[in-house]
């Protein structure tokens, strides 16, 4: 592949360096996406290291995602104001119950609604769907997630081995927006160091466009 022989596996990058390359490595026909990988010094199996959040990309991420809502009333209304693209209550939860539905990609729900939604859990939670307070998907102002999600709210969990992946944009996306990007989500995933954790916190960075290969990302450049 002509692509993955511009990149020496051995090397880590400085971040411009790396998004230059990053985009220059994308195959797709398409405008593929670009993610970053870090390896953190965590143990998943202790329950203060399990990190969870969310936060909102300075430039988005160049993708619209489709938003529904569960809520009722006054919630249900600013909903609709904000331009969610689904609301309702439990009407939208008996659809996803008997049709299967997910023509949506994020669940933002009013508190109230959490135990009537844990019906679907067992099918929203395996696609990563289900509403939760620590990314700003269960709240008591919806219009404000809304204006988060639209803006371009990536969220972030860690996997098992203690690895985070996050969205930082699109290969169309100029190449500062994407050092600004990434520089966002660097600096607050340093900012979740568990107290626990001793030693190196970020152990190394990694990014990848669809189908292109990753590229390592020197830390050392994010103090410049």
């Amino acid at each position: 592949m002509e692509a993955s022989k511009k990149v020496d596996k051995k090397v880590s990058y400085s971040k411009e360096e790396a998004i230059k390359l990053v985009k220059e490595t994308s195959i797709t026909k398409f405008d593929g996406t670009i993610e970053v990988a870090f390896k953190l010094n965590l143990d998943p199996k202790k329950a203060d290291q399990q990190l969870r959040g969310s936060l909102v990309l300075p430039n988005g991420t160049g993708k619209s995602k489709k938003i529904l809502v569960i809520a009722k009333g006054e919630q249900a209304e600013a909903a609709k104001k904000s331009g969610a693209d689904f609301v309702g209550d439990t009407d939208m939860i008996e659809k996803i119950e008997k049709e299967n539905w997910f023509d949506y990609d994020v669940i933002v729900a009013t508190p109230d609604m959490m135990p009537v939604l844990a019906r679907v859990g067992k099918v929203l939670g395996p696609k990563g769907l289900m509403p939760n307070p620590k990314t700003g998907t269960v709240t008591m102002n919806v219009a404000a997630a809304i204006e988060d999600i639209k803006k371009g709210m990536v969220e972030y969990k860690n996997d098992s081995y203690g690895n985070i992946h996050a969205i930082i944009g699109k290969v169309s996306f100029d190449e500062s927006k994407l050092v600004e990007n990434l520089v966002f989500v660097f600096n607050a995933i340093s900012k979740t160091k568990p107290q626990s954790v001793k030693g190196n916190y970020i152990q190394n960075i990694s990014i990848s466009s669809t189908m292109g290969p990753g590229i390592k990302v020197d830390k050392n450049s994010f103090d410049n």
